[in-house]
């Protein structure tokens, strides 16, 4: 059975770009790969210029013949939905055994660390409901109380699940709390679910991209104009046309809540590009926050610079794979 690859990094550090790269490489020595995403948005039909999906990616040209790297978990549910980690362990269990059975190299890639120290570490979940009597007791409450509270969950559960990477919102915060309060100590995988990970996680490599603070700012910067002018406001103005709630887009954070709240009058375009800006930068923060805290919970991260060519990225994989 072949080792899982695992690319993360944070945002607009070309992480996609490399694993598409790696696949087309292990493709042209004769073995197919393919990349499972590790993308917490990504999952959301119809939602693609605002989580920078980049399918076009995915495709490329070698020696003059087309070649195209299949790719899992995109564009797998409806938006307006609220995907959740029980079902994110589910979707990529059925992925990732399928492409072993098939005898290709699997490729997870992606910056939502929640979901890849999940599926590594083979945390065992049970779906949790929804608990309207402890919504109701929440509604009201600052982000920031819900976040002390939702800090004393984890303490008590001794989990390290919902970073405030993934708690941005009000909304987020009181599902994270809602999926805490439901969990023991130590969480048992429900009976019956339909699909099990491996006992003690999934084996495999870790690679990690790093880029320069700086340039990732200025990547991210350049990056929020250039999906700004390809249509990023009038894809959440469709969304919202067609019937998904407000609320419901600011509950995805980043570009949608900001995006949203200028589409419905509460922003200017100016103060939602300076805020979003901001967000986005402290969104890629905390997700290095969360991959050095994987370190220190025992993960082995093999860190390659973003800005070394892109051969020289493929071969320094290869060699720590091998």
């Amino acid at each position: 059975m072949k080792e899982l690859i695992t690319i993360l990094g944070p945002t607009a550090s070309g992480k996609t770009q490399l694993a598409v790269a790696l696949a087309v490489h292990l493709k042209t020595m004769g073995t197919e790969a393919e990349i499972i995403s590790a993308d917490s948005r990504q999952v959301y039909r119809r939602m693609s210029i605002g989580t920078g999906k980049d399918l076009s990616d995915y495709s490329t040209i070698v020696n003059g013949s087309p070649v195209n790297i299949p790719y899992h978990l995109i564009d797998i549910c409806e938006p307006g939905t609220k995907y959740n980690l029980y079902q994110y362990q589910q979707d990529f269990s059925r992925a990732y055994l399928n492409i072993i059975e098939r005898g290709a190299q699997p490729i997870l890639c992606g910056g939502t660390g929640l979901y890849i120290e999940a599926v590594l570490k083979g945390y065992q979940l049970a779906p949790v409901s929804e608990n309207k009597e402890l919504r109701a007791s929440l509604e009201g409450k600052s982000l920031e109380e819900l976040t002390e509270i939702l800090r004393e969950l984890k303490r008590k559960n001794g989990t390290h699940m919902h970073n405030t990477t993934d708690v941005d919102t009000a909304q987020r915060a009181i599902r994270a709390i809602e999926i805490e309060s439901g969990l023991s100590p130590r969480p048992s995988p429900r009976e019956g679910s339909p699909v099990s990970l491996p006992l003690g996680g999934v084996r495999g490599r870790l690679i990690g991209v790093c880029i320069d603070r700086e340039l990732r700012r200025e990547k991210i910067t350049r990056r929020l104009k250039a999906r700004l002018e390809e249509g990023m406001v009038e894809e959440v103005r469709s969304l919202l046309d067609s019937g998904i709630p407000a609320e419901d887009l600011i509950y995805y954070g980043l570009e949608y809540k900001f995006v949203t709240e200028y589409v419905i009058g509460q922003l200017s375009y100016d103060e939602m590009f300076r805020r979003l800006e901001i967000a986005i930068h402290q969104f890629a923060k905390r997700q290095m926050t969360w991959f050095r805290g994987m370190e220190r919970r025992g993960f082995t991260i093999h860190w390659i610079d973003a800005t070394l060519p892109m051969e020289e990225k493929v071969a320094k994989i290869l060699e720590i794979t091998k």
